[in-house]
């Protein structure tokens, strides 16, 4: 008689686990299931993550990938890895002033960047070999083509007009 009360037991817990994960996943990636509207009116509204900053998941070249919207970055900026396993051309190389100071870049070009419902061609890069892995930083090569704006902790993208 013990064991259908232990099962449930069980049963119970793994439920009351089940959504502890749920509601903490969306509260620490509040855009993992990033919702866009699109056509003519097309936005993306991403709300701020608990470390300040605003990240999505989106696509380069159809490939998907995880983005750290930086607008104090020029270029889409793509760690070497990643740039390696997407076949992005690695071109001639500079030297790019970051937070953590002066880094070698290599130019390249994205065929296509989408975040949500919005996408752009032909969208210059930078490659990082010092970059980590974890996330391309979404900067001004891509931003600059949509109205960007803050309001409160949120950050709404959306088509430009006319």
């Amino acid at each position: 008689m013990r064991r259908p009360g232990t099962l449930m037991l069980v049963i119970g817990w793994l439920l009351v686990g089940g959504l502890v994960w749920w509601g903490m996943d969306g509260f620490l990636r509040p855009n993992a299931h990033l919702a866009s509207v699109t056509g003519e009116h097309a936005e993306v509204v991403l709300k701020r993550g608990m470390d300040g900053h605003y990240s999505a998941p989106g696509f380069i070249n159809g490939r998907e990938v995880q983005f750290l919207v930086d607008t104090g970055a020029t270029q889409v900026a793509v760690p070497a890895a990643l740039a390696r396993q997407i076949g992005l051309p690695r071109g001639p190389a500079s030297q790019a002033i970051t937070a953590n100071g002066p880094v070698t870049a290599y130019a390249t070009r994205l065929d296509s960047v989408s975040l949500g419902g919005l996408t752009a061609h032909d969208v210059a890069g930078s490659i990082l070999p010092q970059m980590p892995d974890d996330a391309v930083l979404l900067g001004m090569s891509f931003l600059a083509r949509f109205d960007v704006r803050i309001r409160g902790d949120e950050m709404v993208i959306r088509l430009r007009e006319g």
